[in-house]
This record gives structure tokens, sequence and C-alpha cells, in this order.
């Protein structure tokens, strides 16, 4: 008799359910995880609207999940039933010309470039032999909540995406939207020894950016945002400028905050087909740096893991609403009227 778990699932543009699907079977290699706790994200709410990608359909969404080892195949070794872990959600190869370079989130086989788990909106999840083998299943302290470590992802693109900009010490980034990933920015700069100054026409998410410790909020509504942020800097313009929008139009608004020799990184997806224009001569002769960032490495997971546990980062600080997965849908429904900064899905909730 087949064992059957409760999922959602995602068959089309806005058509998920919540339903019995069988519990995945575990080939050599590889790991299930009983998932206990599973972040809701952005990337999730696109797919949902038909903008963003889903390996097959129907599928299960959720790629920040922790969980507990339920079983584990044959040759991962070190893994015990019971063990928590947090999962980094992304196959790659590590042999390949990126991950030999340590860009494992551009793996270039055919698993690479997406989520490589079949979905953590579910009781259980395949974690394939690919992510175990590179150590994507990372081990949980004993003080360390589930809910928190299933925050480890989202954090850790953030680390990816200041590493990239080489957010250092005394710098001041300009962080482009105030929603969960935007806020979870100004965390990690702010860790990393940055001013930080956040920009969002909603009231409610600079009030939190203010509490999170933003030295500035700017409504661009109600101000001129470049010209206050070269006030902020003596007329230089910010070191790091991170968009975490995915309105290209509202991203490339921000080019003139950026100082010379600042880097631009571009960190919230923007849809396919709508270019925007860049000012080669601004580019040639300010020497700035436009670049983007997509997801994370094994390594920018662990270190995400470590500083949750350690009490260096509070990305909990996020967290607005928690759901129980029969109530998923209505997670989405607070999550695109905007109610909702940051959910997270609890197993057992």
């Amino acid at each position: 008799m087949t064992e059957l778990m409760r999922a959602a699932v995602v068959y089309g543009p806005g058509d998920v359910r919540v339903e019995s699907v069988p519990v995945p079977a575990v080939k050599d290699g590889e790991v299930l995880v009983k998932v206990t706790a599973a972040g809701i994200c952005t990337t999730d709410l696109k797919i949902l609207r038909g903008e963003g990608n889903l390996r097959h359909r129907p599928g299960i969404l959720g790629h920040e999940v922790a969980g507990e080892v339920a079983a584990a195949g044959r040759s991962a070794s070190g893994y015990e039933a019971g063990q928590r872990v947090a999962v980094y959600p992304i196959a790659v190869c590590g042999e390949c010309f990126y991950c030999r370079r340590g860009r494992h989130n551009l793996c270039e086989k055919e698993y690479g470039l997406g989520h490589g788990i079949d979905g953590g909106f579910a009781q259980y999840v395949r974690i394939p032999e690919e992510i175990v083998r590179l150590g994507g299943l990372v081990p949980l302290p004993a003080g360390l909540s589930d809910e928190l470590a299933a925050l480890a992802e989202p954090l850790s693109c953030c680390l990816a995406a200041a590493r990239a900009a080489h957010t250092s010490p005394g710098d001041t980034v300009l962080v482009v939207g105030a929603g969960p990933m935007g806020l979870m920015h100004l965390l990690v700069c702010r860790w990393r020894g940055a001013v930080v100054a956040v920009v969002d026409p909603n009231g409610r998410r600079l009030a939190k950016a203010e509490e999170l410790g933003a030295a500035a909020c700017f409504d661009p509504g109600r101000c001129d945002v470049i010209g206050e942020v070269r006030r902020l800097t003596g007329g230089r313009g910010a070191d790091q400028v991170i968009s975490a929008v995915g309105d290209p139009e509202v991203a490339a608004g921000y080019f003139g905050a950026l100082r010379p020799g600042g880097f631009f990184n571009v960190f919230g997806g923007p849809p396919a087909g709508r270019p925007v224009k860049v000012d080669l001569r601004w580019l040639h002769y300010s020497e700035a740096v436009l670049t983007g960032t997509f997801a994370s490495t094994p390594d920018d997971f662990r270190l995400a893991v470590g500083l949750i546990a350690g009490g260096c980062i509070d990305a909990g600080a996020l967290v607005t609403h928690r759901f129980g997965l029969d109530d998923f849908l209505e997670a989405v429904r607070l999550a695109r009227d905007g109610t909702m900064l940051k959910g997270v899905i609890l197993m057992d909730g």
C-alpha cells in the first residue's frame, strides 16, 4: 500500500491545491526529509502567477526548508533518522566549469539554474544525491528552531549578494524595496558593518526597516531619493545599490544613486521581455559595476545557518505569520495582498 502525505500541489498559474500525494521514494544516495518548517518566498508567488519556472507540473513548491531525516539511501552515509537539518535546495554537479570555481548556483548541468528539490510545502521531501553529496543537508544545533533554520536559504541569497557587491564596514548601501528580501539585505549589510538606507513607498515596511536599524528610510513619493542619498554620503553617492524589487524600471531609476566605482546589484528577479536602457557613457566614465546575483552557494548557505544559530543576524524578526499546511491558500492570499511580510508553514501547525 502506497504511503500518502499532504502537499501543496501546483497544477498551473493560480491553481494550487492542498491534497494527498505519494511520499517520495528514496534512491541510493538520496535522503528523505520530514519537513517541519518551510518559508514562503516571492519566487513561489511568481510561479503561482505563471512568471517563474517549476520543474514539472503538477509539482510542489517550497525551497526554504528545515526538517528531520526520515530515511537515507545506502550510500548517503552520516545521516540518521531524526537528525534535524536545513536544506540547501539547489542540485549541482560539483564538477562543471562553474562549480569548480565555487559558483555552484550557475551549474551548467541540466539540473542547475533552479531548485533541485520537489518542494518543501509537503510533509516529506526527497533530497537528490547531488545536494547530499555536496553537504547541502546542514545539521542544526540544539538551540536553533526549525522555523529559524528555514530562513537560512533566503539569508544565504542576501549573503551572496553582499559578497558579490564587496559590501564592507563603513560603506553606504541603498536597498531598493523593503519587502522580506529587502529587509534581509538590510540585516546582512548591517552585519557586514555598512550604513544602510532603504527606499519603499509602503510606510509600514519603512517603519519595519527603521526598527531593524536602517540609517535612513525614503518614500519615493515624498522626496528626491537620489538627492537624499547624495546628501547622506556627502555628495558622493552610495557605495552599493541593491535592487530587491522585480520591476526593472523601478530598479533602473536608482542608477543615479550610485557613486563612481560602486556596485549596482540586480537582486530581485525581473520578468522576461522588459529590458531597460543603460547609459553606457555613464557606465564607462563612472566605472560603475552593474551586476546581478541569483540564489547562493553551499558555502553561503552554511554561513547563513551559522549566523542565525549564533544570533548574529535576527532573521526571525521578519516573520509575521505562521500557518499549517492546510492553510496554505490563505497564506498565499495574505502574501499577495501585502498583509504578510514573511510567512512560514509549520507542519505541526
